[in-house]
This record gives C-alpha cells, sequence and structure tokens, in this order.
C-alpha cells in the first residue's frame, strides 16, 4: 500500500511540473503595441499645497472649487515595440476655470521617444510660449522591488519603489507579461512594461486602462524634432535663469518639466 501511494503521489507531482512547464512554455507576452493611459491630478490638494496664509489665493481656490472638480484627467498613448517607445497626448484634457485652470506644472503635454537599446531619449517639452527638444540618456533609476502586486488593464503587475530628482517619492507597477522595459513619461529600467505610476505627495498617478497588442507605424514611434534643441542640464539652467524671479510660485513648474 505505502509503495503504491508513493507511486500515485510522485506521478501527481510530475503532472504539476509538467502542466506548469507547459504554460510557461506558451505564455503569451506582448511584444508591441499601443497602451491607453489616464493621468489623474488631484487639483484640490495641489493648490492647497501652494496656497499656504496667502488670502488672495484662499479665495481664489474657494472659487475653483465651486467650478471644477477634485481631479483632473488627462489622456496618453504609449507606442511601443521591442526596442523604442513613445509617449504623446492622446486627447485634450477636461477644461478647467479659474485663476488655477492653466498652470503649466499640472500638465505639459510632453512627447517623449525613448531608445531603449540606446539608452537614449528625446523629450518634446513646452511651458507657455516656449518648446524645447530635450534630447539625454535615460534616466538612472534605483528601483527597490517589494513583494506587493495588483492588477492593472488585465495584467498582473508588481511594485517597485524609488526617489527621482532626490526627493520625490515614485511608486511604479510593472508587468512582465510585456518584455519591454519602458513606460509613460520617462519612466523606464523594470524588468516588463511600467503600466502604472504614481506619486503620493504629488498628488498625480498615470495608469493604464487599455493594452492594444498589434504592429505599430513608424508615425507612432516617430521621433519629435519641433523646438529648442538642448540638454537636460542645458534646459534647468535655462528654466533657473528664466524662473528665478518668480519665487515659490516657479518651483512647482520648474519641477514639472525636470521630472
Amino acid at each position: 500500500m505505502k509503495i503504491k501511494f508513493l507511486y500515485r503521489l510522485s506521478c501527481l507531482i510530475a503532472l504539476v511540473v509538467a502542466s506548469q512547464s507547459a504554460m510557461a512554455q506558451y505564455a503569451h507576452f506582448v511584444e508591441s503595441g499601443v497602451i491607453e493611459f489616464e493621468k489623474r491630478v488631484n487639483m484640490y490638494a495641489k493648490i492647497k499645497a501652494r496656497i499656504r496664509d496667502n488670502s488672495f489665493m484662499q479665495q481664489a481656490f474657494e472659487q475653483y472649487q465651486k467650478t471644477n472638480p477634485q481631479f483632473k484627467a488627462f489622456k496618453y498613448n504609449l507606442a511601443f515595440d521591442a526596442t523604442k517607445t513613445r509617449f504623446w497626448p492622446a486627447a485634450e484634457a477636461t477644461a478647467s476655470t479659474g485663476f488655477f485652470g492653466n498652470d503649466p506644472s499640472i500638465d505639459l503635454g510632453n512627447v517623449i521617444f525613448t531608445d531603449l537599446v540606446a539608452g537614449q531619449s528625446v523629450s518634446q517639452k513646452s511651458v507657455y510660449e516656449e518648446t524645447f527638444i530635450v534630447t539625454d540618456s535615460t534616466r538612472r533609476i534605483q528601483w527597490r522591488f517589494t513583494n506587493e502586486t495588483r492588477e492593472i488593464a488585465g495584467y498582473e503587475c508588481r511594485r517597485a519603489n524609488a526617489l527621482v530628482l532626490d526627493s520625490i517619492y515614485v511608486v511604479a507597477f510593472y508587468t512582465d507579461q510585456i518584455p519591454v522595459t519602458g513606460g509613460p513619461e520617462s519612466f523606464t529600467g523594470l524588468p516588463g512594461m511600467i503600466l502604472g505610476v504614481a506619486f503620493p505627495y504629488e498628488n498625480m498617478t498615470y495608469f493604464a486602462t487599455k493594452v492594444e497588442e498589434r504592429a505599430v507605424s513608424a508615425k507612432e514611434l516617430e521621433v519629435p524634432k519641433k523646438g529648442k534643441a538642448v540638454s537636460y542640464r542645458e534646459l534647468r539652467e535655462e528654466l533657473e535663469g528664466s524662473l528665478k524671479d518668480w519665487g515659490d510660485y516657479a518651483k512647482p513648474i520648474l519641477k514639472a518639466m525636470l521630472l
């Protein structure tokens, strides 16, 4: 009886191992397509962080609350293949009114092309009347992995945390079912596509809402060209010079441009 039980147990274990091996062998990996992202900004929290004890700003904020929702949404697309990605605005932002309606620190409508093999990005960034083309190496991020997972757009994603610009805390969720090391905006460097990015202290998130697996066109992976050509360092120096007389109001704009 004992020999027969052990034989059946060994057969069951072999069957489970074989089935798991077969599932891994036939697992489907997405190698090209377009991902739809929704960026959400908690406007009330953003504004509260800036008004402090300024009575005029407090009155402007109260008026803003009467005519605008708490969250402002922006739609973006991310096209990708095995070696390249391109991130761009998919639609106009929901309209805002009032004193804070057109604050450039909320959304800049960036267009970002990334060559994952060369480790280089080309970004089109606009603030007020000025547009820049920033060519630089991809940002090096020291990700810290966790065991937390969540489902995003139908994909199981694992969480990783990091600090960027020395002080901005970032939470990212990536999936290895899309074996491309890209993500929204300028976030890369995880072992799979980043489908979610959250900035808890900046009151802002990017989450994928749909993944369309298909071949992508040359236009969808086109490198942005319109704007003043600068490096990341040159952009920072120019912005700091242009905004030096703006005081505290300039800080969120500068952070948004460099993020």
